[in-house]
């Protein structure tokens, strides 16, 4: 048994540190089986030597996170566990720097995982990016930051989301109304994202201007999208030829960012995805980039990635033992 100290430059870091009722200590003397004190401007780290160095590694970078002005989570904690785990925890700085977007409400939107991190700076180097990866992982809500600020600093001047209307394993039946309530269920968690950056007010007056336009897949055919930014979100439904169809819309002045989960694959009759087939045909074109996505960069409930690490060796298994 050894004991180390980590110093704290402030009291009140101190505090977020351990968090509330210390979940956040509990977590990480959990994970490296150490017993952690807090000693004012210091906190005392005992246990096994390599346990010990494990922690105060860990407790420096969420240290470093709260010097930049960062609240810490228990997920950004188990993140951190992560990245020490793979000799990354250096990288950590560099998250906070990164400022996407600002929020209708003002909060700012930063990457919080070293994959969302790589997928901004993807969107900003690329006229194309495809961010392929599971569910919770940032991959939309990001899209549509970057497109708002691109939009707000007038590098754009259309904001184009679209997705494919595809049930995910249910028949909806006939859904009443005009044409756009029967496509808003498919595009709700556009709407959201962009009701989030923009606000419901600002949102209505850009769409009634013509500077939004959230519409089903179908209606980008036979189009030029020039001074636009466009998302096409859940694209592991669409078919070889709708992929084709939407990446040859691209005009002067564009960028196109493909978002999509190939685990969550819901057409019909087994048919083959354009986002699949997509990655592989496009993967050695320059300005275009593939960024993937694991279960360390889901930024939901900690019991999202476990589910994903779940079902992903459920599968592999399955191929084993086929």
């Amino acid at each position: 048994m050894i004991e180390q100290f980590v110093d704290v430059d402030r009291m009140e870091h101190t505090l977020e540190l351990f968090g509330s009722f210390d979940e956040n200590i509990r977590i990480l003397e959990q994970e490296y089986h150490v017993d952690i004190i807090n000693r004012g401007t210091q906190v005392k780290v005992s246990g096994e030597p390599e346990g010990v160095a494990a922690a105060q590694r860990a407790i420096r970078s969420l240290l470093e996170l709260l010097n930049k002005g960062e609240a810490l989570t228990s997920q950004n904690v188990r993140y951190i566990i992560d990245l020490v785990a793979e000799g990354n925890e250096g990288q950590v700085a560099n998250l906070a720097d990164d400022l996407v977007c600002i929020t209708a409400k003002g909060r700012p939107i930063k990457a919080k995982t070293l994959g969302q991190k790589h997928y901004v700076e993807a969107i900003r180097k690329n006229t194309i990016t495809l961010g392929v990866g599971p569910a919770g992982t940032g991959k939309t809500y990001l899209a549509v930051a970057m497109a708002v600020k691109a939009f707000r600093a007038n590098e754009i001047n259309k904001i184009i989301l679209t997705r494919p209307a595809v049930e995910a394993g249910e028949k909806l039946g006939f859904l009443p109304g005009d044409l756009q309530n029967k496509v808003d269920p498919y595009l709700r968690p556009l709407y959201d994202a962009l009701f989030d950056m923009l606000g419901a007010d600002h949102y209505q007056k850009y769409v009634e201007r013509g500077n939004i336009e959230v519409a089903p897949l179908a209606y980008m055919r036979g189009r030029t999208l020039d001074d636009s930014f466009i998302i096409l979100d859940e694209a592991q439904n669409t078919t070889p030829e709708q992929m084709k169809m939407f990446l040859t819309r691209l005009g002067f002045n564009s960028k196109a960012i493909i978002t999509g989960d190939v685990t969550q694959i819901d057409l019909p009759d087994s048919r083959k995805s354009g986002l699949v087939e997509a990655t592989k045909i496009l993967k050695n074109i320059d300005d275009i980039a593939i960024i993937r996505f694991t279960e360390k960069d889901v930024v939901r409930h900690r019991l999202v990635q476990q589910i994903i690490k779940a079902y992903e060796k459920y599968y592999e298994e399955g191929k084993r033992f086929r």
